[in-house]
């Protein structure tokens, strides 16, 4: 770069720098005596209110008073609000005031380009109309990320605007001064993009707006899709464009969708805590966080031992793809996660009208109050046309209706009059309160006798309580049973699969025994929804679905019901469907029907970009057609396999890599394992080897995510990145089948720097059947 042209641009960073500094210096004590204006305010609102209720003027003066000082509260609040917001976007921008720059001239302009210079925040000059500095999210800045010099054109609310960029230049400044700057031509420079990605890896997942492409951007301002289905390989940065998509509507729609009106489903807990630091970044608030495990727990877990998707996982890789049980419940689980068994439900919920439906009765102190058999009469009394949620609520108010006459009824029993001698002094007090009361209005009636009743009817009202809060809850629904009833091995479903009667006798089995398998779990809930009435969230506006690949078609269909008023946004990669349900994201036909196609818009993402080129070469080939990923050209060294002798050698030769790599101080190492319980016993033998004490167990109970040395089950691993990875057992006998190709993709796939793999015995056939030049065997000389 010209020298002069460095030097100028050095300092226009000072002088914004400057003028960032000294607005920073004004707004800091306007900010800090507008909070104490409104501490005081809150702390005195009452004294400085006239309050005087006695006559209909003085109400009158009294609510404009009140009605003053609430205006006077708000009024600070909104400035001090405003003033603070604007701090925090100076103080973001303070270090390095923008990353970008165009020079752009509109069709018909006269005179030169404009330089306009893109950064995380707008800036403003004081005459509050120059752009120093405008927002990446701004429609101008889309021209940064979608174009070259020579045509350009960006939209805007008032329409397309066309013209030519002249100059595309990128920066890397840190506290202010320029450590790199270069002109670029369509993409985000190689040089910018090198350096961020050699980086090593944090603690969470980092905000890194200047070097989006296009691809991604592409995805972060899609505001037409209903669906937008992402398919990106490992490394493509999906979970990133999808965070800045977020930033991206809430800045677009800022008037009008907040951050609770956007939810996140991220594949377990640890994902959350990486990615809790990129909207704070980004000057957003952090949207709702959750999974959807958490979702079934919070609706099935007080009533059933519910197993996790992880636990279904766990116990299919225990077994042997040959265990004839491990078959048939890997067809069951496809099964109950297709479109098929979800019409198989609509059509048992129409039948349900006629007959099918079950019912629990009530019991009152070892009596039998209500049958099952009066529900049942009373539902089907009802007219045929009434919708099945209908019913439902017509007969809760006619449950209730009946308890109150069976409430009444019961307060002459002997087992009232017996209860009376044991009511405590609290219950007498508030029983002889009630009756002082019912005196002072004049009610003639012997106090004894009127104190008697009262007494009565408190002790059933109390006994009576928890049956009005199960008839008010639906508790006397008996859905278990009537999703049993779905598994009858002498009433085969339409298109049933072939093992019908195997998947009928295990699904009996598990609720005998009061298990919940995952895979009955959403479908038992929907049932539970389909009968009761769905419990919508209309107020969601964005569902944003990470690692969608283990999203069935089942639970698609269930969000989709869940949030009717909320356009989703679908990001996974089938090269890591690591589990039974899991759906091939783009070439799902049903999931493009699911909001129809003209609404539904798909986006593949091939280059990876976590990875260095060695790495990325030797995962892809681990695939059969090595789905056209692209390695972004970072060098590194080539993936190394260490066959050990022996267990024994196999944890030695480990735990010295791991020494050399923590030495060295590379900031975040995984010790990847196939399940949890071979991740327990890494964990336990490798903390013997001096030095390794403070190694880390990662869980699916680990709700944060911490740099430093972890093992970690593959499955926990997904979405998360580390600078090293070392494969703890890379043998045919733990990857060495057809089913676990994926996850030892997943688990490979999750090095940026160095991979490395540990094997007793023969290699997998992943590794020997990789490209031969795409990795390397350990030198045993090295020990």
């Amino acid at each position: 770069m010209d020298p002069i042209q460095w030097q100028k641009e050095q300092e226009r960073v000072n002088s914004l720098r400057e003028e960032l500094q000294a607005r920073i210096t004004r707004d800091e004590p306007l900010i800090s005596e507008l909070k104490t204006q409104v501490v005081g305010i809150r702390t005195d609102f009452w004294e400085d209110v006239t309050v005087n209720l006695t006559a209909g003027d003085d109400r009158l003066e009294t609510a404009i008073s009140m009605k003053q000082q609430a205006e006077i509260l708000s009024e600070r609040e909104r400035s001090h609000r405003h003033l603070n917001t604007g701090l925090l976007k100076m103080r973001r921008l303070l270090p390095a005031p923008y990353f970008g720059r165009i020079d752009f001239k509109e069709e018909e302009q006269d005179g030169p380009s404009e330089p306009i210079y893109i950064g995380v925040a707008s800036f403003l000059s004081d005459d509050g109309e120059t752009f120093l500095v405008y927002d990446w999210r701004t429609p101008v800045a889309s021209l940064y990320y979608d174009y070259g010099p020579g045509p350009a054109r960006y939209g805007t609310p008032g329409g397309e605007i066309a013209g030519e960029m002249t100059l595309k230049r990128q920066f890397s400044i840190r506290d202010g001064v320029i450590r790199s700057m270069f002109n670029t031509g369509m993409t985000i420079g190689d040089e910018l993009l090198q350096e961020v990605l050699s980086r090593s890896s944090s603690s969470g997942m980092q905000s890194i707006v200047g070097t989006i492409q296009q691809e991604q951007n592409a995805i972060i301002r899609n505001d037409r899709a209903r669906m937008l289905i992402v398919q990106g390989a490992a490394g493509s940065g999906k979970t990133s464009a999808a965070l800045q998509r977020v930033a991206y509507l809430l800045y677009k729609h800022r008037n009008r969708i907040t951050a609770q009106q956007m939810v996140l489903f991220s594949p377990n807990p640890m994902f959350s805590s990486y990615i809790s630091s990129v909207l704070p970044e980004l000057g957003e608030e952090n949207i709702r966080q959750t999974t959807f495990q958490d979702y079934l727990e919070r609706r099935l877990g007080k009533r059933y031992k519910l197993e996790d998707m992880n636990e279904q996982l766990e116990a299919v890789l225990a077994a042997s793809s040959s265990d004839e049980a491990v078959r048939q419940r890997m067809l069951s689980i496809r099964f109950k996660n297709s479109i098929g068994f979800l019409e198989l439900i609509h059509a048992y919920g129409d039948r349900l009208l006629n007959s099918g439906i079950r019912f629990k009765g009530f019991r009152f102190r070892g009596r039998l109050l209500l049958a099952r058999k009066q529900l049942e009469d009373r539902f089907y009394s009802m007219e045929g046309h009434i919708r099945l949620p209908n019913r439902i609520e017509l007969l809760r108010e006619w449950l209730l209706e009946e308890l109150t006459r069976l409430e009444q009824e019961e307060l002459g029993a002997e087992w009232v009059r017996e209860e009376i001698e044991f009511l405590d002094n609290d219950q007498y007090m508030r029983v002889h309160k009630a009756m002082q009361r019912k005196l002072r209005k004049g009610i003639e009636e012997d106090e004894s006798t009127l104190e008697e009743n009262l007494l009565r009817a408190e002790i059933v009202r109390k006994a009576f309580k928890p049956l009005r809060r199960l008839a008010d809850g639906l508790a006397w629904i008996d859905v278990a049973n009537m999703y049993r009833d779905l598994f009858q091995e002498n009433e085969p479903s339409c298109e049933e699969p072939s093992d019908w009667q195997a998947i009928c006798r295990m699904t009996h089995v598990a609720f005998e025994e009061k298990r919940l398998p995952y895979e009955d779990a959403a479908p038992l809930l929907y049932l539970t929804e389909l009968v009761q009435g769905f419990r919508m969230n209309t107020s969601i506006r964005y569902v944003l679905i990470d690692e969608a690949q283990d999203f069935s078609p089942f639970q698609f269909h269930f969000l989709q019901k869940l949030f009717p008023m909320a356009k989703v946004t679908a990001l996974g990669d089938f090269n890591q469907a690591i589990f039974a349900h899991s759906t091939e994201l783009a070439a799902s036909n049903w999931l493009a029907e699911l909001y129809g196609p003209e609404q539904t818009d798909t986006i593949v993402l091939k280059r990876s970009y976590r990875s260095t080129r060695q790495i990325v070469e030797f995962t892809r080939s681990m695939l059969p057609d090595e789905s056209g990923i692209e390695p972004f050209d970072r060098p590194g060294e080539l993936p190394l396999l260490y066959l050990a002798s022996d267990e024994r050698e196999r944890d030695t030769l480990l735990a010295k890599d791991l020494h050399e790599l923590m030495a060295s101080g590379t900031p975040s190492i995984a010790v990847i394992c196939q399940t949890s319980r071979e991740a327990q016993e890494a964990w336990e033998k490798l903390r013997r080897h001096s030095g390794l004490e403070e190694l880390k167990l990662v869980t699916k109970d680990t709700t944060s995510f911490q740099s430093g040395a972890v093992v970690i089950p593959a499955y926990l691993a997904k979405g998360v990145e580390f600078d090293a990875v070392l494969i703890y057992e890379a043998s045919s006998a733990v990857y060495g089948e057809e089913r676990h190709r994926k996850l030892f993709y997943t688990a490979c796939t999750r090095a940026m720097h160095k991979l490395r793999l540990y094997c007793t015995g023969e290699p997998s056939p992943f590794v020997t059947g990789a490209a031969a030049d795409s990795w390397q065997e350990f030198n045993h000389a090295r020990t």
